[in-house]
């Protein structure tokens, strides 16, 4: 028991929301919203296009913030079908991917959806947030803060 209680203190404490990057995406000031219901992370693309077992993907759209409007070419890639919460199964692509939280770059997965007429453009799930962070739904831009604080 105490054992489980170290490892639970050793945990990031991240909020509800937050603003991050994403390198290989070249994506900056994101707003993600933390989804402890959903499994897989996700993210929105204004433009997904597979052609010759090539997947170009231009991330996000122009009223969101770290908007590039830049091409990223995936030559790997899968695909995975995906149930809402609304109930809806529909597949989607699944690209690797990292995101930079809390001074540190995390390694995971990301299924690309439209999200546009969502308040978040992408939601972390529960395959990046297990055993890595508390979530705590009073908090807000968590790693943002620290980042800002940094730079100062």
């Amino acid at each position: 028991m105490k054992e489980k209680k170290e490892q639970r203190n050793k945990r990031q404490i991240i909020g509800r929301v937050d603003k991050a990057d994403f390198p290989i995406f070249n994506l900056e000031e994101v707003l993600v919203k933390i989804d402890s219901g959903a499994y897989t992370s996700a993210i929105h693309c204004s433009k997904i296009k597979e052609e010759n077992g090539v997947l170009y993907v231009i991330f996000l759209d122009k009223s969101n913030s770290g908007y590039t409007g830049e091409v990223v070419v995936f030559n790997e890639f899968s695909v995975k079908k995906v149930r809402s919460s609304s109930g809806e199964a529909q597949w989607r692509y699944k690209v690797k991917g990292n995101i930079l939280l809390f001074g540190k770059k995390y390694n995971t997965e990301f299924t690309l959806t439209k999200r546009s007429k969502m308040r978040y453009p992408v939601l972390l799930g529960r395959k990046l947030l297990n055993k890595k962070f508390l979530i705590d739904t009073s908090l807000s831009n968590e790693s943002w803060k620290l980042k800002e604080k940094n730079n100062s």
